[in-house]
């Protein structure tokens, strides 16, 4: 039997498929992509649900020329199949491979960069409008999920569409998911709007009916608008996107190719903004994503017959991660404090703190995807005398830097925040990495940041953190150090890190915490060289006790700073103008993060190729040794 998805080398070639035949390319595809997620992990259950959807849109599209963007990025598996990119779809995720998202770089049917959410609708005015600018007359096409609908940023772009009125078309994939199950007021209304076909119905054999009429069909289907204004103000008297300035088509069922293509052909012809409202089933065509799509959002390799083995998960690192000791942690603060409430952005699973929801349900706050409001509603909290816990992975705080520095910062309301999978993020290319929350708030007033080496230094910041009036930000890695023999537990100490080795050595390894179990390797290689080296954990990035940081770099002959993080404005930068200041007689070192560097591997493959792990460490300290 012919493989028809080895025949597709370009979205032309859909075109000549029968029927018959993309049902069974939507069945190879689904396990294409179910044969590199088990392998190489991804996101499965998005991807799986915008098979049909996805076949349909370059049906009836013309890409590049008519460009198709899809918000957040982790469901463009299909697309990147049916766009030329079948040979290296087996190294999804890998080095040398392809990206999880859609990237420029990568192919001129990727038109915008995505990796966060609600991006795509304002990315796709500014094409259209540049298009229409340059004279052209290419189509823009913006899929969003219910769950990415939730940002503000979607909104904003909504409205300036509207006003503009230019042929935008906005696909809403409605699944009822975001990561986690939709709980916003936006969810209940787009609910309601799927139960709602009497004016779908009749719009669609109206329409039928009218582009059949011979000769002047055509010319009356584009005069035909104000008809169906006056049959939505009978029928459909409450739709959002219809006050915005939109059309409104749907719901629709997002798995029915056909069905999907006539109305995509229908909506391609008008002169104006539509939304077309799809219903889709996230996890579609695997039984075990459908049954649990957020345990299959995002997955590490697994075994395709038995599906996704959590255990075994958890071990890939080798130990308790550092999500586990946070959730622990934060449960028997909780206890021991009514005050603590938890808040995170469509993130309970990911963040740890799905059992947090389960044991305290009214202290626990899922805002959806709204990083922004997340930050300032956590300022309310404190400023009414709670602890609020904000926890969100590092990526994604940037997208709330303004509401960190104006609503909390600059009035020093005492919010909490845990940034997860700060440093190196294995997987998921440019978008998702933790590298920059250091350089971006380290200037920001009135902040306290921590970074824990171990579990039990995470669970003594928590606590410290939470004795604290003023904003503290604890950030750690997806990964932890397994071997418990070397635990700090010494007390938190303002401004102070601890030793984790001191033997009298020449040269200091100074590293924030992530990067333990890497300059531990480093001082054993150096032993082995005949180099001592001690390690200082800093513990704190900021505020620091720069008399005493001084006064111990002067006893070294070299002091190296390790942190992984974006080198510019990073810790390390800020020690370089310390030991200026102060005229320091060490030799200073710094290694950190370049601008361009490698983001696409595992975590250890990414500290490797920029010289963070152990034998990178050792060789860069050994370097600066005198002869």
């Amino acid at each position: 039997m012919t493989n028809i998805l080895q025949t597709i080398h370009d979205p032309d070639d859909l075109k000549r498929l029968t029927p018959m035949e993309l049902t069974e390319l939507a069945v190879e595809i689904r396990k294409a992509i179910i044969a590199a997620v088990s392998e190489n992990g991804g996101h499965l259950a998005s991807n799986l649900g915008v098979v049909e959807l996805t076949i349909a849109l370059h049906r009836v599209f013309h890409s590049p020329e008519d460009k198709i963007i899809f918000d957040v990025g982790h469901q463009c598996y299909t697309h990147k199949l049916l766009t030329g990119r079948q040979e290296l779809f087996p190294r999804l995720r890998q080095i040398d491979g392809l990206a999880g998202f859609p990237k420029r770089s990568e192919s001129a049917h990727d038109p915008f960069n995505t990796g966060h959410a609600s991006t795509s609708i304002s990315a796709a005015v500014g094409l259209l409008a540049g298009e229409r600018l340059k004279g052209g007359n290419g189509r823009t096409v913006a899929i969003i999920g219910d769950g990415a609908l939730t940002g503000g940023l979607a909104y904003e772009a909504l409205a300036h569409a509207g006003q503009l009125s230019l042929p935008l078309i906005v696909i809403l994939n409605d699944n009822k998911m975001s990561i986690s199950p939709n709980v916003s007021g936006l969810s209940k209304y787009l609910s309601r709007l799927s139960m709602k076909a009497k004016y779908q119905s009749f719009r669609r054999g109206f329409d039928s009916t009218v582009q059949n009429i011979p000769l002047f069909g055509e010319s009356l289907f584009k005069g035909i608008n104000r008809i169906k204004r006056a049959v939505k103000a009978v029928f459909y008297t409450d739709n959002f996107f219809v006050d915005l300035g939109f059309e409104y088509v749907g719901p629709i069922d997002g798995h029915d190719e056909p069905q999907i293509e006539k109305i995509l052909q229908d909506v391609k012809k008008l002169d104006h903004p539509v939304v077309v409202h799809v219903i889709t089933k996230k996890g579609k065509g695997y039984r075990f994503a459908e049954e649990n799509p957020d345990v299959y959002h995002g997955v590490s390799s697994f075994s395709v017959e038995n599906g996704v083995d959590l255990l075994k998960t958890k071990k890939k690192y080798g130990g308790r991660l550092f999500t586990d000791a946070f959730t622990e942690s934060i449960m028997e603060l909780a206890v021991l404090d009514s005050r603590v409430l938890a808040v995170t952005a469509a993130m309970e699973s990911g963040t740890g703190l799905a059992p947090f929801k389960e044991k305290f349900p009214s202290r626990f706050f899922d805002t959806g995807i709204t990083e922004e409001h997340a930050v300032t509603f956590a300022a309310g909290l404190a400023l009414q005398g709670f602890k609020p816990i904000v926890a969100i992975y590092s990526t994604f705080i940037q997208r709330a830097i303004d509401q960190v520095i104006h609503d909390v910062s600059l009035q020093n309301a005492g919010v909490i925040f845990c940034l997860d999978r700060a440093g190196f993020v294995p997987g998921d290319g440019e978008t998702h990495q933790g590298l920059y929350d250091i350089a971006l708030f380290r200037a920001v007033p009135n902040m306290t940041i921590l970074a824990p080496a171990c579990q039990s230094e995470l669970k003594a910041m928590l606590f410290y953190a939470s004795a604290c009036s003023t904003p503290v930000m604890i950030r750690y890695p997806k990964a932890i150090h397994p071997d418990d023999r070397y635990l700090l537990t010494a007390p938190i100490e303002t401004g102070r890190g601890v030793f984790a080795r001191q033997n009298g050595g020449k040269i200091c390894i100074a590293f924030s915490g992530s990067l333990y179990a890497q300059v531990l390797d480093a001082a054993d290689r150096l032993t082995e060289q005949g180099i001592a080296a001690d390690l200082y954990n800093l513990r704190f990035l900021k505020p620091v006790d720069e008399e005493y940081l001084v006064s111990l770099m002067n006893v070294y002959d070299t002091f190296v700073v390790v942190e992984e993080g974006i080198r510019a404005g990073g810790f390390g930068e800020y020690v370089a103008s310390l030991t200026e200041r102060h005229v320091c007689s060490t030799c200073l070192l710094t290694l950190a993060v370049a601008e361009d560097a490698a983001t696409l591997g595992t975590r250890e493959e990414l500290l490797r190729l920029n010289g963070l792990d152990g034998a990178g460490i050792a060789r860069s300290a050994a370097a600066r040794q005198a002869p």
